[in-house]
């Protein structure tokens, strides 16, 4: 059964346009029993990808198309360093699932130059339990073969299979009706025949259906700021970057049947499980090595004497003991611990911090530990909201700091806890109609007063999409 092993979706911002439930749906009505991600130089969209892919009833399979520099990743000159090939890694297990994201990381840390980059420094280090693909027309094999140093090609080749190990490097094999391909395709299969090293059919998917193409191009001027037609340096040259059917596959590489067999033996390879709902906090030390919850319970009692005086009302203590038993039950004592400790350092250099935003302010033991600063009792706040016994989840404390000098508080937490126990996280801002509108409008080259009157057509709803738009509208669709 072929298995998609390059496909880019949305999470290759301005670039693939597959959205992943639309994306998981057609592989299962095409027969497909898995699918790899491999978005470019990021995995912002592992876990979505995971969790649809599991919903549908599909074997999902993480991987990345990284970017590799010509030289080091710390080497930054604009013309000797501006490009860069890429390269398709695929996860087999738990230990390939931490090379990857450790090489991903870096390649933003310290070889981002243009795009975030790796190098073969790294991907020695970093090898095992991964599958490596040679990539796209932009990979170094391809690279080589275009410049018809074969030999190069084949010495490239060769050492990537002696870092994965036999059976782990793959030459990929792609046609999509461009011209370049054809030279790229025979030059590949003869390093097969030359060097023993497998081939695999892929199609460099970056939209579901051909028809889809246009949109993709649309996607592509608004990241390059160009009009429909001009060139954008990014050009595809062809429509034939969508999710394509085994028979579609087997068509195209009917004289090398085994490349689309072997994407088959590489979904079997690749056997990795994202583990939901364990929590990996990073230790705590307590004074004298005392019990953890008996330190947390004491330093609550403190502040409840300190908030409430020496003779808080009983049902202030009641409050306190339940939510302590619940906190202990629930395994979360370190997780109050922690965000005390740095709250209680940025407090003691003199870093302004919020009183206290969302569920968090619920709790009267962050409270008398001095995490929040909002007395939950005099607003009858509830416990439950923050932390609910009969509803297994991470809680979640909003802390605001002065963002003048949280850094300082990063820095602490980075030192203290080590930086391969800290991450900053990332949002993702999606375009509203209104936005969205404009910005197609633009990169069709029409007159910015006609696509300001479309758009202020679309009703002021928050998250209307076009379609509620055109029901809600008579203006709307009369203008269509």
């Amino acid at each position: 059964m072929f298995t998609h092993l390059h496909l880019h979706t949305q999470f290759s911002l301005l670039d693939g346009a597959c959205r992943l439930g639309e994306l998981v749906s057609r592989a299962k009505e095409l027969g497909m029993t898995s699918l790899a991600v491999t978005d470019h130089g990021n995995m912002y969209g592992a876990v979505d990808f995971y969790r649809e892919c599991k919903k549908q009833g599909i074997k999902p399979i993480i991987g990345c198309e990284v970017y590799v520099a010509p030289r080091s990743r710390y080497d930054k000159d604009k013309t000797l360093d501006s490009k860069y090939n890429h390269l398709v890694l695929l996860v087999k297990n738990e230990t390939g699932y931490k090379n990857l994201i450790k090489m991903v990381s870096l390649s933003y840390t310290e070889g981002f130059y243009f795009k975030p980059r790796i190098d073969r420094d790294l991907l020695e280090k970093y090898s095992d339990g991964l599958v490596c693909l040679s990539a796209c027309l932009a990979g170094e094999i391809p690279q080589f073969l275009l410049q018809r140093d074969y030999e190069g090609a084949k010495s490239a080749a060769l050492w990537y299979e002696s870092v994965f190990g036999k059976g782990n490097y793959f030459l990929e094999l792609q046609n999509h009706g461009i011209e370049q391909e054809q030279i790229v395709l025979d030059g590949i299969k003869r390093l097969s025949r030359d060097t023993d090293i497998p081939l695999v059919a892929t199609n460099d998917v970056h939209y579901v259906n051909k028809e889809d193409a246009d949109i993709q191009q649309v996607l592509i001027c608004i990241a390059t700021n160009h009009i429909l037609g001009e060139d954008t340096g990014l050009e595809f040259h062809s429509d034939n970057f969508y999710l394509k059917s085994e028979e579609e596959m087997l068509s195209l590489f009917c004289d090398v049947p085994e490349a689309v067999e072997n994407t088959a033996k590489v979904a079997d390879m690749c056997n990795f499980d994202f583990e939901f709902g364990n929590t990996k906090l990073p230790y705590f030390a307590t004074p004298d090595n005392m019990n953890h919850f008996e330190y947390f319970k004491m330093k609550c009692f403190e502040g409840m004497k300190k908030r409430y005086g020496e003779n808080p009302p009983e049902a202030y203590v009641k409050r306190l003991n339940y939510e302590l038993e619940t906190v202990d039950k629930m395994g979360y004592t370190d997780y109050y611990l922690i965000v005390w400790d740095f709250v209680n350092f940025a407090k003691s250099r003199g870093i302004p911090v919020g009183p206290g935003r969302g569920s968090g302010a619920g709790s009267i033991a962050a409270y008398c530990i001095g995490i929040t600063d909002i007395d939950p009792m005099k607003y009858d706040l509830i416990f439950e909201r923050f932390l609910n016994p009969e509803r297994v989840s991470m809680p979640d404390f909003d802390i605001d700091f002065c963002y003048e000098r949280r850094q300082e508080v990063i820095d602490y937490v980075t030192e203290k806890y080590g930086a391969d126990h800290v991450a900053q996280i990332v949002t993702f801002g999606t375009l509203q109609t209104r936005a969205a509108i404009r910005d197609v409008g633009r990169v069709m080259g029409m007159p910015y007063n006609q696509v300001d009157a479309v758009a202020k057509l679309i009703p002021n709803d928050f998250h209307i999409t076009i379609d509620a738009a055109i029901k809600k509208s008579s203006r709307l669709r009369a203008a269509m």
